[in-house]
């Protein structure tokens, strides 16, 4: 297969440009963290990789704003302005995989932080990104409050590769915490989210509030901060059978929480979303399908956001799309699937959202020709008969 390998954007712009007609679908690849996210791609004329396009762009400390290109990874990207004591507040599973900013945004995926910073549609303050036809787009800036134009980032956010290429992000960045403990807290779902939600409301700024189950269920609570903030709110958050880890065993546990997102070869990983009150109920259903059909679940829940990450391993095959196929009917399309390699079907997708008429209007009109990621929303996107 053709590979495109850019390193500029007007080599970007220039390749899709000449291969419309020769190479008129093309995927987009970049470090592969993301390939079993979503539906499987169909077969391309030729891919775009985009890991030629790194670096960074422009660096401003003092306005806290970094723009990259999106071939980049994230962990180099964190690398640069750690010297600097900033940070990306942004924690994905993958980023420990390399994966890179454009990839990140293509996907949506975030991770723990999101409770306190959300993602990186919170995070993206200006985006260049290629076109079809190979047209360069850009929408806002280098300033934090600069609004202007299109928010291409939104429409780019979870779009997995079917728009165009994103080719440069600019970042607003966050001073990084002098300290950071974690707190945890054995607690079955319906506490550990009754607990979260107390923390919140208390006024409790915890950067990460994750429920975990497990062979222990417990509520990991991360407070970032000055050393004498943390240590107060530590104090608030000490509760009967509360333990404070030391550095080794918060590591050791939010890598936990980064396994249940990745997960390992075989297993099937579902990330959907719920409104928090009814996180528990989800969950112990869930828990419970798991169980009738002889799997193993571990689940990861950012409990303020809604957002819970399920890893189903062990079982048949049929099994997991059976866990899938349930999951689809309690939560319609806010069901992504981000490894589907223990499925028995391929289909990933449930029943189409009620916007999807505005869904096929984007594509329509930022790829009319449907160039870009075929498949990769199949169901939704009927992309081999057009957009009608």
């Amino acid at each position: 297969m053709t590979a495109l390998c850019p390193s500029t954007v007007d080599e970007l712009g220039a390749a899709i440009a000449e291969t419309a007609a020769t190479h008129p679908r093309l995927l987009i690849t970049g470090n592969g963290t993301a390939e079993g996210w979503g539906a499987p791609a169909r077969p391309a004329d030729a891919t775009v990789d985009t890991t030629g396009l790194t670096g960074v762009i422009r660096y401003s400390p003092a306005d806290m704003t970094i723009a990259v290109r999106a071939g980049t990874p994230l962990a180099i990207v964190q690398q640069v302005v750690r010297e600097h004591g900033q940070r990306v507040a942004l924690d994905p599973a993958r980023a420990a995989q390399d994966a890179t900013v454009g990839g990140l945004l293509a996907t949506a995926d975030a991770g723990p932080l999101r409770t306190s910073h959300g993602s990186l549609r919170d995070l993206v303050i200006g985006t260049t990104v290629v076109l079809a036809d190979g047209t360069t787009a850009r929408s806002g800036g280098h300033v934090i409050k600069n609004v202007a134009g299109y928010d291409l980032a939104k429409l780019f956010h979870g779009s997995l590769g079917t728009l165009g290429v994103v080719a440069e992000v600019v970042l607003r960045l966050h001073p990084a915490p002098r300290a950071v403990t974690t707190v945890r807290v054995p607690a079955s779902a319906e506490h550990g989210f009754q607990v979260a939600t107390h923390l919140v409301t208390s006024g409790v700024e915890a950067a990460a509030l994750e429920w975990c189950a497990g062979p222990d269920d417990r509520l990991l609570v991360r407070l970032e901060g000055t050393p004498d903030g943390v240590a107060d709110r530590v104090r608030e958050v000490s509760a009967d059978g509360a333990t404070v880890l030391t550095d080794d065993e918060a590591c050791e546990e939010w890598s936990a929480v980064a396994a249940t997102a990745v997960g390992e070869p075989g297993d099937t990983v579902v990330r959907f979303g719920a409104l928090p009150a009814a996180g528990p109920a989800a969950l112990g259903k869930i828990r419970a399908f798991a169980d009738d059909l002889g799997l193993g679940v571990t689940i990861s829940s950012s409990v303020p956001a809604g957002v819970h990450t399920v890893r189903v391993h062990g079982g048949a095959a049929r099994a997991h799309s059976h866990l899938l196929a349930a999951l689809h009917d309690d939560h319609h399309a806010n069901v992504t699937v981000l490894r589907r390699d223990g499925l028995h079907t391929s289909s990933a997708w449930g029943p189409p959202p009620s916007a999807i008429r505005v869904m096929r209007a984007v594509k329509h009109r930022f790829d009319p020709t449907c160039r870009f990621g075929a498949g990769r929303f199949d169901g939704w996107l009927d992309d081999e008969k057009g957009l009608s």
